[in-house]
């Protein structure tokens, strides 16, 4: 119970307060940001780099504003000095850590590409998640549907989900439930919010 009497759901786990906004939320849709030895602000993907930190909201617009207000160096209570390109460098990291988490998915039987087995999976009831590329065909997209109760990504391009599957490109792919599905979720929103992305309001949750 907190104070007033109402119950604090922390069902999503650890929350921390972003820099940004003022809002705190849930870990995994925050992004943590480290000083190295020279001061320099590193982007903590992982969450796991020493030091102090401090937690931005996984968007665009409010790590723009905690670089323009300097925000890192209030947070870490020291003189920080913010690379160029540090937002796009950190869109970078992200994308590689879907791609890799995607990787492991396909490796462990749990990802599968290419519109035939996608659909197979989607039909069996098999697939919790529907990924397409974000630079396919948006006829061919419609084709297929987010799983009931299931998330659909449909931000990641075409040589990023090949990537993921040992091709030149990927359009849809669809990951089964359990194992690693949650955490590529949770990674794929965090990318997500660094990016401009108009999914054609496909990217919706059922249920």
């Amino acid at each position: 119970m907190s104070r007033g009497g109402a119950s604090k759901d922390r069902s999503d786990g650890p929350e921390r307060k972003c820099v940004a906004t003022g809002e705190v939320r849930p870990k995994y849709g925050l992004i943590r940001f480290v000083a190295g030895p020279d001061g320099t602000i590193v982007p903590d993907v992982m969450g796991k780099l020493p030091g102090r930190g401090v937690y931005v909201a996984a968007d665009r617009a409010a790590l723009g504003r905690a670089v323009d207000k300097k925000l890192f160096s209030r947070g870490l209570k020291m003189q920080a000095k913010v690379p160029d390109g540090l937002i796009d460098e950190l869109e970078r990291q992200l994308s590689r850590r879907v791609v890799d988490l995607l990787s492991l998915a396909r490796k462990s039987g749990d990802a599968v590409a290419g519109y035939e087995k996608v659909k197979t999976w989607l039909d069996k009831e098999e697939a919790q998640v529907l990924l397409q590329a974000s630079d396919g065909s948006a006829r061919g997209k419609t084709k297929l549907s987010t799983p009931h109760f299931g998330k659909y990504i449909g931000w990641l391009t075409a040589d990023e989900l090949g990537m993921a599957f040992g091709r030149q490109t990927v359009i849809h792919a669809a990951l089964a439930s359990g194992g690693l599905a949650k955490r590529v979720v949770e990674e794929a929103q965090r990318l997500r919010g660094m990016r401009e992305t108009d999914d054609g309001g496909s990217g919706r949750t059922e249920g």
